[in-house]
């Protein structure tokens, strides 16, 4: 125990037994809290060790990743014009630069990449939130068809043909995004990861809370990377506050953060991608892996 034994019997004597039941509390919280630190995925504790995508990719697959599907959501609220006045050299985060990535069609390039050899048919489906059209009531979809599109370059294509044309607007909400891709997992059961890329904190945390909790019923991951000049504090703890869920399903990743380190894309990916494993893990144990709309009826 942390105290003597002399100190403990004296602690009981001034104050009585009660002081040895919250001694006991303090004790247990303070190792759940530790056994979080020591719960980070262990291929993830040495980030320099991967020069390459492909390494990080090579680690997924050895930590249990087995299969997974990409849905893209692409945040275009107004904020983004002003956004990267630090870390995009005072451009627009969408801004379109036939020499050069922004922000969003770089983490769209490292992580699609990265997982596009777990998806089976590189079929990605592609949706805008947050502009004139759809504010925070819903999505458009990258094609007027709604197809997917076929792998990440595809994605990237459609993004610099439609994203000129696409006003911004607001205010910032998951909820239709999150819901967009729970559609689509309660149709095919197949596990998904949901890659929202976005440059502002959500406005209306309890129904975004919400929506991040009924996700958690399907086989359904949500990494969401913060694009810009932040700030990111509510986000970075946003996961604490989500309570009642199946599985851990919701991650947050400061795409900034990682530029400082020698391999940017390797180190960036890692941290958006290393709870993946565990979570479809955790959604085979929980047997809604498959799982689909009409298996709840």
């Amino acid at each position: 125990f942390f105290f003597g034994m002399h100190v403990l019997l004296g602690l009981i004597q001034a104050y009585g037994p009660w002081i040895f039941l919250v001694m006991l509390l303090y004790y247990a919280l303070s190792q759940s809290r530790s056994s979080k630190v020591r719960a980070r995925p262990e291929f993830a504790l040495f980030p320099d060790q991967y020069e390459t995508l492909e390494q990080v990719r090579d680690a997924l697959m050895d930590a249990g990743l087995e299969s997974c599907n990409l849905i893209v959501g692409v945040d275009y609220t107004a904020s983004n014009d002003f956004q990267g006045r630090k870390t995009f050299r005072g451009r627009s985060l969408h801004a379109i630069d036939p020499t050069e990535l922004n922000p969003y069609q770089r983490v769209i390039s490292i992580l699609g990449r990265t997982l596009s050899a777990f998806d089976e048919d590189d079929q990605i489906p592609a949706f805008g939130f947050g502009d004139i059209t759809t504010k925070d009531r819903g999505v458009f979809p990258f094609f007027p068809d709604s197809r997917p599109c076929n792998g990440f370059t595809e994605v990237l294509t459609r993004y610099a043909d439609i994203t000129p044309n696409v006003k911004l607007s607001g205010p910032t909400s998951f909820v239709p995004i999150i819901e967009e891709a729970v559609k689509i997992v309660k149709q095919s059961g197949q596990y998904h990861v949901l890659l929202i890329i976005a440059d502002g904190q959500v406005t209306d945390e309890a129904s975004n809370i919400a929506a991040i909790q009924r996700a958690a019923n399907w086989p359904l991951s949500i990494v969401t990377v913060g694009v810009g000049d932040g700030p990111w504090e509510v986000m970075a703890h946003f996961d604490d506050k989500i309570r009642g869920r199946q599985f851990d399903n919701f991650q947050f990743v400061d795409y900034q953060a990682s530029q400082s380190s020698r391999c940017q894309d390797t180190h960036f990916a890692l941290q958006a991608l290393m709870e993946i494993p565990n979570q479809f893990n955790a959604i085979k144990k929980l047997g809604i892996l498959g799982r689909q709309s009409e298996d709840l009826q």
